[in-house]
């Protein structure tokens, strides 16, 4: 059992149900999900947009491998109408948005998949979620 840490994001629709959808689709298709952080709101980072975002980091326990875990997400993105995925760094509102933070304590680094996130240390509502999780794992 692999431990994946997911960064969820949305700022267009019902965004806290839109949050919570990914995350029941997250646990029917990659994994269970066995910690969740607490919902956050945020400006868009990266463009400018009137629409705040919600985020949410989780911690699910999967059997998949990173790159499948990857599809899994791009394929729940897709089925919950997520139409364009960022390309060369040029962001956009979007209904969900699923990142892939780290998978136990692997690096990757290829044209699809780079683990550790690489720009999750720059974007503090990750990290703070991120740590809310990971401290939570250490009070068990």
């Amino acid at each position: 059992m692999h431990k994946l840490y997911l960064s969820l994001g949305s700022n267009l629709g019902n965004r806290i149900e839109n949050i919570q959808k990914a995350i029941e689709l997250i646990d029917e298709r990659m994994g269970t999900v066995y910690r969740t952080s607490t919902f956050i709101e945020t400006e868009p980072v990266g463009f400018q947009s009137d629409n705040k975002f919600i985020n949410a980091v989780c911690l699910i326990h999967t059997h998949f491998s990173p790159h499948r875990c990857l599809e899994e997400a791009q394929a729940i993105e897709q089925l919950m109408g997520r139409k364009n995925k960022t390309v060369d760094g040029i962001y956009q509102d979007r209904i969900i948005d699923i990142d892939l933070l780290m998978y136990d304590d692997v690096e990757i680094c290829d044209e699809t998949l780079i683990l550790p996130h690489p720009r999750m240390k720059e974007r503090g509502f990750v990290m703070t979620l991120l740590q809310e999780i990971l401290k939570s794992e250490t009070d068990l």
